[in-house]
């Protein structure tokens, strides 16, 4: 069986993502979503609530299962046996920094690394420009999945007053 994953913190879950994660999944067999555990940094939502709305989101693909993970992504690949990495890139700066990555991946345990260049449609998306945008009331209706921008209104509330 083919297997790979797709590692991140996914605060939210973005439609950027889920380009990469429904592409990869027409390329193999079974995709991880493995959600990143760092106890450094607080989220706008738990771990357990960005599982779930992985797996409400995902639900669709039916070779995809979300997991989480902590430490190293390589150490997480061999436990699982996974030997690919599936990473999508917006731009060259993404390039330079997962390069290094991949590289030291594939140094470390053998672990390779696929590289998707993102859809257009998403390549200036990321997780905290959708957060940013609706701590301002902004409409990121068209970033995320519906039931990702309900959870973001519930738990960010009415905007500031300007």
């Amino acid at each position: 069986m083919r297997r790979a994953v797709c590692p991140g913190s996914f605060d939210p879950v973005t439609n950027g993502h889920l380009d990469i994660i429904g592409r990869a999944s027409r390329l193999y067999d079974e995709v991880v979503v493995a959600v990143l555990v760092n106890q450094s940094k607080s989220g706008l939502f738990s771990l357990e609530e960005r599982m779930e709305l992985l797996r409400e989101v995902t639900s669709p693909y039916g070779n995809v299962v979300v997991d989480s993970f902590q430490g190293l992504l390589v150490d997480y690949c061999k436990a699982q046996d996974i030997p690919v990495v599936v990473k999508g890139l917006r731009a060259v700066s993404d390039f330079d920094y997962e390069l290094q990555m991949a590289q030291m991946n594939h140094g470390l345990a053998g672990v390779e690394t696929l590289f998707m260049s993102t859809n257009p449609l998403y390549s200036f998306l990321s997780s905290s420009l959708v957060k940013d945008v609706a701590r301002w009331g902004g409409d990121v209706s068209a970033h995320v999945p519906e039931i990702v921008r309900r959870r973001l209104t519930e738990r960010i509330g009415t905007p500031p007053s300007t």
